[in-house]
């Protein structure tokens, strides 16, 4: 299939026909409708030429009405690539001719419209063999692709506009056959059989399929060999407990040097805290900067369940400075967190330019640090090994604070001090120049994920702040984002709700529910969890396969209704909602979410063992499967005091329940004694005797 579609592509590149129309000699009225949307992307868009609309029944029926192809471009308001694009051929006038003359232009962000991404996104995987964004397709009339790709410069956009025009005009049945072959690759990349006859879960499948992982690992600097470098918190996630459970020694020193040099490098914000998107480079040095909320949630989660087994003060500092950033940047009065920064902000000339705000030259880091410019020249690399460009540095660590200390001769604790000053110096510096652009709309997985980042850093740091955030944003999706009858809606902008929530949104939601219950035992969270989930149930499950699709039965279809299973820079819905039918199984003793769990990971183990790097969540729960796993229940007046002892210890085995009274999760049923509090180890409901010290259970639980 996928030779076919090269050669076809080949085909559509070189072809040219001699009766082509001259769109010069005509005028045409724009009509830009993106000006009415909400999306901050769609809105950088809505002053371009082109006759820009959004995906909606009425733009769709225009397109059949007028027999017009369709240009889909999808974007997303940090992306520095759609800017450059946006620039070079959105703005041009005469690209804005031929575009309004010869099609139907729909402008996406998919960031709000996920499902329109994955379609198109797997169109163009399946024409170049690889993709990112922006991503722009041309289709027929009916949304069936016949030509993708991603960034074009102007010319070769110009080119593709008119030769996929004039083959539809003057030979539509060749776009035609060609469209139905490559809808029915789309409707296949994504097939997920019902596995009737699944092998058990064993370890040492875990085990070697992770030793084949390694041959990829960059042991000095962290990542995958090669670069760019991109963070993959869901991978770090899964390493660092399968390192941890299997006693794997490298593996850990491996996840170790990954965050550690993470926090060194520029893709981390040295000044103002958080972390970008990737680095263009394999030590980490110099980010493509755009900060993503996503991003920077997982890796809170990442780093401070390190710090539990490392206690190195790194991980807690980074886990500190990310959630100051968070607050400072991203977070709305109601509770809600905003999307993205931009990559670009505007430069000292009043130019949009990639990372203008994060960079320093030398003599604006001597005005403002005066005689420390020396010490932070050291610390820093103000030299060959951090320069980046133009005169400008971008800010990188190359050794520890025990190894700076001894060169400058301060001792460690001077030197916090003055890190401590020159951050805030630096950042007070850095407030006087335009900020990134912001993508100020909140999505409710993005914040789901975020929201389980608190409820992580308060499990592992107890600071009540972590906890105060956690269910601020809690009530926000719960307030603004869930719908009467039980929906989640998945944009909220501008004080308004919208969009129809994806799989995605309802399964980060399940899980942060799930995490914020078990810090604060505030059982309505659970119970808001379990019904969450039987609407999933109802609306996104496919008893065919056993798997849960993208988008709801309530959506208006595409052209193909997806199932995600493979992860990527966020798990993927599947993985999450069978992990989570999993806990909620036990909680509840329900059988069915059990089955359902088990079933989906049979359905995926082959994928997921040979391709471990792409199924690091699914690998997660399978190590649920193949390792000892525990429901930890407390019961009693000191119930909170032994929670809080026991989440000092870093147990990815173990869920938690716990009540001072009475309570209604059938975990805790008949296990509240008066005047006494108990601790119950046990697995699938079958509990060992009761213990009153928690150093005592503990002793009960192994990896």
């Amino acid at each position: 299939m996928r030779y076919l579609l090269s050669f076809f592509l080949l085909v559509l590149l070189v072809f040219n026909c001699s009766n082509k129309s001259d769109s010069s000699k005509k005028d045409y009225k724009y009509t830009n409708d993106l000006i009415h949307e909400t999306s901050p992307y769609l809105l950088q868009h809505a002053h371009n030429p082109v006759d820009w609309k959004a995906w909606n029944p009425e733009t769709l029926a225009l397109a059949k009405k007028e027999n017009k192809l369709i240009v889909i471009s999808v974007g997303y308001a940090a992306c520095h690539w759609c800017h450059v694009m946006e620039h070079e051929s959105f703005e041009n006038d005469s690209v804005a001719k031929i575009m309004n003359a010869k099609f139907i232009n729909i402008k996406v962000d998919r960031e709000e419209r996920p499902d329109i991404d994955q379609v198109y996104m797997h169109a163009v995987q399946l024409m170049t063999g690889s993709g990112g964004w922006p991503l722009n397709c041309i289709a027929l009339p009916d949304g069936r692709p016949i030509f993708g790709g991603t960034y074009f410069e102007k010319e070769q956009w110009i080119k593709i506009l008119k030769d996929v025009s004039d083959l539809y005009e003057n030979d539509p049945d060749k776009a035609i056959a060609y469209a139905e072959q490559l809808t029915q690759g789309i409707k296949e990349t994504d097939l997920i059989a019902l596995n009737k006859n699944p092998e058990p879960f064993t370890n040492s499948a875990i085990v070697e399929s992770v030793e084949t992982w390694k041959a990829n690992f960059d042991t000095i600097n962290g990542g995958i060999t090669g670069s760019p470098k991109f963070p993959l918190p869901n991978n770090l996630s899964f390493l660092w407990r399968h390192g941890i459970q299997n006693k794997d020694q490298a593996l850990q020193n491996y996840v170790s040097t990954t965050l550690t040099k993470m926090a060194y490098g520029g893709i981390y914000d040295q000044i103002g805290g958080g972390f970008s998107r990737y680095s263009v480079d394999e030590t980490w040095h110099i980010p493509h900067f755009e900060k993503m909320l996503y991003d920077n949630a997982q890796l809170v989660s990442v780093y401070s369940n390190a710090y539990l087994v490392t206690q190195n003060q790194l991980y807690k500092q980074i886990v500190e400075e990310t959630l100051q950033c968070v607050e400072r940047d991203f977070l709305d009065e109601s509770g809600a967190f905003y999307s993205a920064l931009d990559a670009d902000s505007e430069n000292a000339k009043g130019s949009l330019e990639e990372g203008a705000f994060y960079v320093w030259n030398e003599a604006e880091l001597k005005a403002a640090l005066k005689a420390d410019f020396e010490a932070f020249k050291t610390y820093y690399n103000i030299n060959k090994i951090g320069f980046w460009e133009h005169d400008n540095y971008v800010l990188y660590r190359t050794k520890s604070d025990t190894e700076v200390s001894e060169i400058l001769n301060v001792s460690e604790a001077a030197l916090q001090e003055k890190l401590k000053n020159w951050k805030l110096t630096l950042l007070k510096e850095r407030s006087k120049r335009k900020p990134p652009r912001i993508d100020n709309k909140a999505l409710t997985s993005w914040n789901a994920l975020m929201l389980k980042a608190y409820t992580d850093a308060y499990r592992v740091f107890k600071k009540p702040h972590y906890l105060e955030m956690a269910i601020k944003n809690a009530q926000f999706i719960k307030d603004k984002q869930l719908r009467e009858g039980g929906g989640l809606n998945r944009v909220y902008i501008n004080k308004e709700s919208s969009i129809n929530g994806y799989s995605e949104d309802y399964a980060a939601t399940i899980e942060a529910f799930i995490s914020l219950y078990q810090v604060t035992l505030d059982e309505a969270w659970l119970t808001s969890a379990k019904d969450l989930m039987h609407y999933t149930l109802e609306h996104f499950y496919d008893e065919g396969t056993g798997m849960f699709y993208f988008t709801s039965n309530l959506d208006t279809s595409l052209i193909s209704r997806k199932m995600e299973t493979v992860d990527g820079v966020i798990p993927s819905s599947n993985a999450t909602l069978a992990k989570n039918l999993f806990t909620l199984g036990l909680y509840y003793y329900n059988d069915d979410f059990g089955k359902k769990a088990k079933q989906m990971l049979s359905n995926v183990t082959e994928d997921a063992l040979q391709y471990p790097s792409s199924y690091s969540q699914w690998l997660d729960l399978m190590q649920n499967y193949t390792k000892p796993f525990y429901e930890v229940a407390i019961s009693g007046s000191e119930a909170k005091q032994h929670l809080y002892e026991f989440q000092t210890n870093y147990l990815p085995n173990v869920i938690y329940a716990a009540a001072t009274s009475e309570s209604n999760v059938p975990l805790l049923e008949s296990k509240n004694v008066p005047g006494k509090t108990y601790i119950f180890v046990c697995t699938n409901g079958s509990c060992k005797a009761p213990q009153t010290e928690v150093s005592k259970a503990i002793q009960l639980i192994k990896y």
